[in-house]
């Protein structure tokens, strides 16, 4: 198998890299079957947004502290084997259009969650469409997270959202400490539904977007699909696969 291998720039992960390489056949990119990403989840993430042939599986090295999105830097000598036998996990990204108060437009993918945060001391005052029907005139909190189930159990689990199974099908939308509507606990939604969202007042409210590892602010609108025309595939251990672990985070007792 033709192996082309990605490192972070931590020690660990490049010491890791070099030990790996006496049991693999080494190429570069363009003519590699797999990629082995040695590093943590924010390195897998980049990783994903920086191919340019997403028909190249993907195998993470956990040289980090979580490592969802990753397997276990035990036994590098098994790699051959063990890419061999990996589970494939097929992942999508969402694309927003992203429109700043200056009326220039962003082009975002995300495949963890989009992020409006306020930037001010002034909460944020944002309005949600859905296939251009208001389902909420005005949340006014902290912000709003968009989640797919790969990202559920990271930023939008802590902020208080659901978990969902790779299959489910939904997208999570969490309100970030909503006053009103207090209440309003967000909403699983279609991941085949158009999301708009309308910053009300950004000059005075101002709100910042974040995209994986993108950040943009004086948002105005943003326009958030999900991309089924584009999959990647990750590839796990199959007793560590990303659906096992997904379920297992719903039957944490603490």
């Amino acid at each position: 198998m033709k192996v082309a291998i990605l490192t972070s720039h931590k020690v660990k992960a490049k010491s890791l890299a070099k030990t790996a390489e006496d049991f693999l056949e080494i190429v570069p990119i363009d003519r590699a079957e797999v990629i082995i990403a040695f590093g943590g989840d924010g390195f897998m993430l980049h990783t994903l947004h920086q191919l340019k042939n997403n028909k190249i599986p993907v195998y993470g090295v956990n040289t980090g502290t979580i490592g969802f999105l990753l397997n276990s830097p035990e036994n590098l000598e098994a790699l051959p084997k063990r890419i061999a036998q990996a589970k494939k996990t097929v992942l999508f990204s969402l694309k927003a259009d992203v429109t700043d108060v200056a009326g220039q437009i962003h082009e975002v993918q995300a495949f963890n969650e989009i992020s409006l945060f306020r930037s001010s001391a002034q909460t944020s005052k944002i309005t949600i469409k859905l296939n251009d029907k208001t389902r909420l005139n005005a949340l006014i909190g902290d912000g709003l997270i968009i989640a797919t189930p790969a990202g559920s159990t990271a930023y939008n689990l802590s902020a208080g959202g659901p978990i969902l199974p790779l299959e489910s099908g939904l997208i999570a939308l969490t309100p970030i400490c909503p006053f009103r509507p207090r209440r309003w606990k967000g909403a699983l939604v279609p991941n085949s539904v158009n999301i708009k969202l309308e910053v009300q007042t950004p000059e005075q409210r101002p709100v910042k977007l974040t995209a994986d590892q993108r950040l943009i602010h004086k948002v105005h609108t943003v326009q958030v699909t999900l991309d089924t025309s584009t999959p990647y595939t990750l590839l796990f251990d199959p007793n560590h696969h990303l659906e096992e672990r997904i379920l297992h985070e719903q039957f944490l007792e603490h």
